[in-house]
């Protein structure tokens, strides 16, 4: 299983980012797909996750409202559209597989917002 995420780059407050995740390998059995993030000098921390079956969503306090995550099933692919981005939303955004016995990460994207 492999996941790669794109997407991020440099933006001004207020301003929006979509973030791609391209999952390849057999992971049609996921739970769900996340996305987490990593400031510097933070922990690592749940952004928003999806639960493949259900389409059930759910959201860190600190994005609701602003972040829609989403998935495409057909195409193995997650999304998380970032609106009205803060400079603390500034990190390194991980895409996770979240599988029966196992989690799979991708490399990650960095989010720089200013």
């Amino acid at each position: 299983v492999q996941l790669v995420e794109s997407g991020g780059g440099s933006v001004q407050a207020g301003g929006s980012l979509r973030l791609s995740c391209a999952a390849s390998g057999y992971t049609y059995n996921r739970n769900c797909m996340a996305w987490f993030c990593q400031a510097p000098g933070k922990e690592r921390e749940g952004v928003a996750r999806i639960y493949t079956g259900s389409g059930n969503t759910y959201y860190a306090d600190s994005v609701k409202g602003r972040f829609t995550i989403s998935q495409d099933n057909a195409k193995n692919m997650a999304y998380l559209q970032m609106n009205s981005l803060k400079s603390e939303d500034t990190a390194l955004y991980y895409c996770v597989a979240v599988m029966p016995l196992t989690d799979y990460w991708g490399q990650g994207t960095q989010v720089t917002v200013s």
